[in-house]
C-alpha cells in the first residue's frame, strides 16, 4: 500500500512539474495565435480587394523590430476621426478587413490597423513585452501625420486588442482621445483557468481566490483590470453577453473598476454578441452606438476647444 501511495504521489509530482514545464515553453503559443490552422501566415487578400484607399506603412518599434501595417482612408481628404485598430489574438488584420470596411462605411473615419509582431509581414515574436512597444510605435506614426487632424485618435481594441488597447491610452493621455474595449479580458491570469481549468487553483488575477503558485511562470500577463482604472479618457465597453470566449463578467468587472471615478465610460451589451461576432449580432445599433460615443466625447469636444478658444481670443 505504502509503495503504490508513493507511486501516485510520484506520478502527480511529475504531471505537476511535466505540465509546468509545458506552461513554461509554450505559453507564447497559447496567447498568440498568428497563424490559423490551415492557413498561413500572410495576408489572404489586401484593402485593394475590398477597393479601400489605403498605403503600406513599415515601421520600427523602439527596439528595432520592423512591423507592418495599413493605413486607410474614408477618403482623399477626410480629417474626421482615425482609428487605430488592435485586433484579437488570431490570425492577422487581412482577417479584419470586410470589418473595416463596414465600419469606415458607418462612422465614416481613417482606420489604421497594426500587425503585431509575429504577425502577417511584421518581424520578430509576440510578447507582453514587445507588442506594447509595437502598439506605442503605430501612435507615434499617428501623430507625426499632417493628412489627419490628430486631436481625433481613438483607440479601438478587440480581446486581446483590448488589453494593448487600454496600456496604450494609459501611457498616452495626450495622445489618445478616447478608448473602445470590446469583448476584453481582465487578465491572462484569469483567463487561464478559463481556457485550462485545472488551473484556476495555481493562477489567478487581482481578484483570485486561488493560492495562485504559478503565477511567477506567466510573462505575458495583459491585465487590463489594473490598468483600466489609471486610463483617464472616456471609454466605451462593448459587451457580447454570449460570447464563448472571454465570460462576459470580465467586462462588467473592468466597467466596476473605472465607472466610479471617470464619468466619462459607458456599458453597452449586446444579448446575442459572440467573441468575434458582435458588430455582427448588433447590427445598426452596434455602430450607431460607437459613432453617437465619438460624436460627443472626440468630435464634440474638438468643436468645445475651438469655440473656448475662439472666445478667449476674443476676450483678450
Amino acid at each position: 500500500m505504502v509503495s503504490y501511495l508513493n507511486a501516485l504521489l510520484y506520478g502527480l509530482g511529475g504531471m505537476a512539474v511535466a505540465g509546468m514545464a509545458l506552461l513554461v515553453a509554450f505559453q507564447e503559443r497559447l496567447v498568440y495565435v498568428p497563424v490559423l490552422p490551415g492557413l498561413t501566415k500572410s495576408y489572404p487578400i489586401t484593402p485593394a480587394r475590398l477597393r479601400l484607399l489605403y498605403e503600406d506603412v513599415w515601421l520600427r518599434s523602439s527596439d528595432g523590430v520592423r512591423l507592418h501595417s495599413w493605413f486607410i482612408k474614408f477618403s482623399p481628404h477626410c480629417r474626421g476621426p482615425t482609428i487605430l485598430f488592435f485586433q484579437e489574438n488570431a490570425g492577422n488584420i487581412a482577417h479584419r478587413l470586410e470589418m473595416v470596411r463596414i465600419m469606415m462605411q458607418k462612422l465614416e473615419c481613417n482606420v489604421f490597423m497594426l500587425s503585431y509582431r509575429g504577425y502577417g509581414a511584421s518581424d520578430g515574436y509576440p510578447s507582453q513585452h514587445g507588442i506594447t512597444k509595437d502598439a506605442q510605435a503605430a501612435l507615434d506614426h499617428l501623430v507625426q501625420r499632417i493628412d489627419i487632424d490628430t486631436s481625433q485618435i481613438v483607440v479601438f481594441g478587440r480581446s486581446l486588442g483590448g488589453a494593448v488597447g487600454a496600456v496604450l491610452a494609459k501611457n498616452n493621455p495626450d495622445k489618445v482621445a478616447a478608448l473602445i474595449l470590446e469583448n476584453t479580458f481582465t487578465s491572462i491570469l484569469d483567463m487561464a483557468g478559463v481556457l485550462l481549468p485545472f488551473l484556476k487553483w495555481f493562477i489567478g488575477g487581482t481578484g483570485s481566490k486561488c493560492p495562485k503558485i504559478l503565477n511567477f511562470l506567466v510573462r505575458s500577463r495583459w491585465s487590463t483590470i489594473d490598468i483600466i482604472s489609471q486610463v483617464k479618457q472616456p471609454i466605451l465597453f462593448i459587451s457580447g453577453s454570449r460570447d464563448e470566449m472571454v465570460p462576459p463578467a470580465h467586462m462588467k468587472m473592468l466597467y466596476g473598476r473605472v465607472a466610479a471615478h471617470n464619468r466619462q465610460c459607458y456599458f453597452v451589451e449586446f444579448p446575442t454578441g459572440m467573441h468575434m461576432d458582435t458588430w455582427l449580432a448588433g447590427g445598426d445599433v452596434y455602430w450607431d452606438t460607437i459613432r453617437q460615443f465619438i460624436a460627443k466625447h472626440v468630435c464634440g469636444r474638438k468643436h468645445e476647444e475651438s469655440a473656448s478658444r475662439t472666445n478667449d481670443s476674443r476676450v483678450s
